[in-house]
């Protein structure tokens, strides 16, 4: 990077060449972190890193420590998104006999990718492009087969949730 062999992209050529080192040393065949895609999210922080130690004296020890920090924050990510993975995933095998039809399924999919809000009928059938019936048909067919629940209150703005086993 200090010596910027290119006119362009000496960033992301260092940041494939992190990766690619990091992969060798593992000696796997897969990898669920990225250390690019760490760098990229904590970027100002990257630049600020690498403008400080390019500029200090030739001490690499808080570069060093920048990196193997980002590389914990990296690997840290990647256990949330496979924990999430293996959630989705065990809930589809749990409920792979229930009768349930594409609006359902794309629902379901959104609650378990972190839905934001209440789910009431109304955004079901705004979110799905469906009548409000028909929602309200979907949401009770799941609740009779135990994969959401009524929430406390009712009325209007009755909301559902998933069933957590």
């Amino acid at each position: 990077m200090t010596i910027h062999p290119f006119e362009d992209g000496n960033g992301r050529i260092a940041r494939a060449i992190a990766d690619m080192s990091l992969a060798r040393s593992e000696g796997i065949p897969q990898r669920f972190y990225s250390m690019s895609a760490q760098i990229r999210a904590e970027r100002k922080t990257y630049h600020d890193m690498l403008e400080t130690t390019q500029q200090g004296d030739l001490d690499v020890t808080p570069w060093l420590e920048w990196f193997l920090g980002c590389l914990g924050r990296a690997f840290s990510g990647a256990e949330i998104i496979v924990a999430a993975v293996l959630e989705k995933a065990e809930f589809w095998k749990r409920h792979a006999t229930a009768a349930i039809n594409e609006r359902q399924r794309d629902m379901l999919n959104r609650l378990l990718d972190g839905f934001e809000g209440k789910l009431t009928s109304s955004r079901w059938a705004t979110i799905e492009k469906c009548s409000p019936d028909t929602a309200l048909r979907d949401i009770q067919g799941l609740v009779d087969q135990g994969i959401l629940a009524k929430d406390q209150g009712g009325g209007r703005s009755t909301s559902y949730s998933l069933i957590s086993s």
